[in-house]
C-alpha cells in the first residue's frame, strides 16, 4: 500500500464489515432458536472463511487498482500487504460479537454481542472522525447506527425463515 489512507481505509473496511456481518449473523442464527455452542462455532467458522475472502478481494482489488494506474504487471507485493491487513483485522473484529457466545450460555449473550459490537461500531466512527478532523460524535453515531440495521436485517430473517 502506498499511503496511510489506504491503510486506514482497510483497517476500517475491514472492522466495520466484520462487525456488522458478524453481530447480524449471529443475531439471526440466536433468535431463530440455534443452540448458543452451534452460533458460537458458526461465529468462528464464518471469521476465517469471509477474513479469507475479505483479505483476497482487497488483494485483487489492490493489485487491480495499482496496476491500471501503472499499465504494468506490478508484482503485488502492496496488495498483497493489504489483504494480509485485512485478513488480520477483520478475523480480530469477528471475535468482539463471538466473545459473549464463548462466554455466556443465554439471552446475555445476545444482548453482549449486539451491545459490544455497536460499541466497537461507535467507537472505528468516532476514531475515523478524529483522523478525518470530523465531528467525532456524528460519524461515530452514524457508524453505530448502519451497523444496527444489519442487526435488524439479521433478527428479521432468522425470525422469518423457518428453522423446521
Amino acid at each position: 500500500m502506498k499511503s496511510p489512507a489506504l491503510y486506514l481505509r482497510t483497517i476500517i473496511f475491514g472492522i466495520i464489515d466484520s462487525l456488522v456481518s458478524t453481530v447480524g449473523l449471529l443475531a439471526g442464527i440466536d433468535v431463530a432458536g440455534a443452540p448458543h455452542t452451534t452460533i458460537a462455532l458458526t461465529g468462528i467458522i464464518y471469521a476465517f472463511v469471509e477474513a479469507f475472502s475479505m483479505a483476497v478481494g482487497n488483494f485483487l482489488s489492490e493489485e487491480s487498482v495499482e496496476e491500471y494506474v501503472a499499465k504494468k504487471d506490478i508484482g503485488g507485493k502492496n496488495a498483497f500487504g493489504a489483504g494480509t491487513l485485512m485478513f488480520v483485522v477483520f478475523v480480530m473484529a469477528a471475535f468482539i460479537p463471538i466473545l459473549p457466545y464463548l462466554i455466556f450460555t443465554d439471552y446475555t449473550a445476545l444482548v453482549g454481542s449486539i451491545v459490544l459490537s455497536i460499541t466497537a461500531l461507535f467507537i472505528v466512527g468516532a476514531v475515523s472522525g478524529r483522523i478525518a478532523k470530523l465531528s467525532v460524535f456524528s460519524r461515530g453515531f452514524r457508524m453505530a447506527l448502519l451497523g444496527g440495521v444489519a442487526i435488524v436485517i439479521g433478527t428479521v430473517v432468522g425470525l422469518l425463515v423457518p428453522t423446521k
